[in-house]
């Protein structure tokens, strides 16, 4: 997996991204290869490897990560035709940077994996 520096440099404005939300916990952006018209990573602003490291201390995370993700759907004006939201874990899990992160996709009909 890419290392993990990349988020928290975008977190930090020291690397260029569409950032579209940002408060205290969370920052949103622009994917750079979008999957979708509206395609949206959702990340804590402080470093968590994958689900697999969520616990006790910060489940609260993952609440706040869904919050945000139904306010930009909204904003993003998908909401009502319907959107998708994805957390991958590992490699085999398609999770491509080690540094826990949502994806909020939509904007069209998406296909289905089952």
């Amino acid at each position: 997996m890419h290392n993990h520096l990349i988020f928290k440099n975008i977190i930090e404005k020291k690397t260029p991204a569409s950032i579209i939300y940002q408060d205290e916990t969370i920052t949103a952006f622009k994917d750079i290869q979008p999957k979708a018209p509206v395609h949206i990573l959702i990340i804590p602003n402080f470093f968590i490897a994958s689900s697999n490291d969520i616990n006790k201390k910060n489940k609260w995370i993952i609440a706040n990560m869904f919050e945000i993700a139904v306010h930009i759907a909204k904003k993003e004006k998908i909401s009502q035709e319907g959107y998708r939201i994805i957390i991958n874990c590992n490699k085999n899990g398609g999770q491509e940077i080690n540094y826990l992160h949502m994806h909020l996709l939509g904007g069209k009909k998406l296909k289905s994996f089952f």
